[in-house]
């Protein structure tokens, strides 16, 4: 499971772009966002690499939450 905080998460539209970009990488991936919290919740077999760089590209300021 990876975690993922994506700062400029402003709106409902967002956590679709970001749900979009992740099942772009992972079809068959589980994802939870939580807009309050501005975190992201990928369960998946794929590298977390790929999910970072699928958000980055579609304009999202992804990290690895800590």
């Amino acid at each position: 499971m990876y975690v993922y905080e994506v700062k400029n998460m402003t709106c409902g539209g967002c956590v679709n772009g970001v749900k979009k970009a992740v099942l772009t990488v992972d079809p068959n991936a589980q994802v939870e966002v939580d807009l309050a919290t501005k975190k992201v919740t990928v369960e998946s077999t794929h590298p977390s690499t790929e999910f970072v760089d699928a958000l980055t590209t579609a304009q999202y300021d992804a990290r690895t939450a800590h």
